[in-house]
């Protein structure tokens, strides 16, 4: 008797916590068949990240997942999201929506909400304690996939993390500080460009810091795929 997977979709911001939330899924025999991304109609620039979309295309390009953007603002966000979970239904039968949170119960409140108004499942795959963070971060570091710091809230990083690898010196030193060591209040930000189930690596160069509302953005001119060695 053949069993079929599971289809849902994956709340997608670009960073490392959406990165495991998309690896633990797949090890547990999910089929997760698109990445879904918010984009304010007022900014153009991911919600939360304020990432660009064509970098969020390039990462659903070496994952061979398509990216479903949502166009939105933030009167009709919750709206937008469910409308688009809706589509995704009807277009690929997804039986869930899953979302990268780790502990912040209102996070969860609002994304089971949405849920439930789309008539699927949430799914919270890294759900833990807050006091597992460090653990979790950890994880990331020996998991194989790369990230690179890419926003940091001025009120509690400078901008002398901007472009940190998430390694095991960045563990180090981000244990030195009062946040948390993922980041769960947007502390900071970061793009994943590498690892197990990229079929590219994502190159980043050019350089530039941006200011962004109370945070400040690292932003690269040039991005583009290029085969690595897996």
């Amino acid at each position: 008797m053949i069993t079929l997977k599971k289809r849902i979709a994956l709340s997608w911001s670009g960073g490392k916590d959406c990165c495991m939330a998309l690896d633990t899924l797949i090890k547990q025999g999910y089929e997760v068949v698109s990445l879904v991304t918010t984009v304010p109609k007022e900014h153009g620039r991911t919600f939360g990240h304020g990432e660009r979309t064509e970098m969020i295309k390039l990462q659903g390009e070496a994952l061979s997942i398509p990216v479903h953007f949502i166009e939105c603002t933030y009167e009709t966000y919750t709206n937008e999201f469910v409308n688009a979970v809706q589509t995704l239904k009807n277009q690929y039968g997804i039986t869930g929506i899953a979302y990268g949170d780790l502990y912040l119960k209102e996070h969860r409140d609002w994304g089971e909400n949405v849920a439930l108004a789309a008539d699927v499942e949430a799914l919270y795959p890294l759900w833990t304690n807050k006091e597992n963070a460090l653990m979790l971060l950890k994880n990331f570091v020996d998991s194989g996939y790369q990230a690179i710091v890419i926003r940091v809230r001025e009120d509690v990083l400078d901008e002398t993390w901007l472009g940190r690898l998430i390694d095991e010196s960045f563990i180090r030193e981000v244990e030195q500080t009062a946040t948390c060591p993922m980041g769960e209040s947007g502390e900071y930000h970061t793009f994943v460009f590498d690892g197990p189930l990229f079929s590219k690596r994502i190159q980043l160069d050019g350089r530039e810091i941006i200011k962004l509302e109370t945070t400040k953005k690292l932003e690269f001119k040039i991005h583009h795929l290029i085969d690595g060695e897996k």
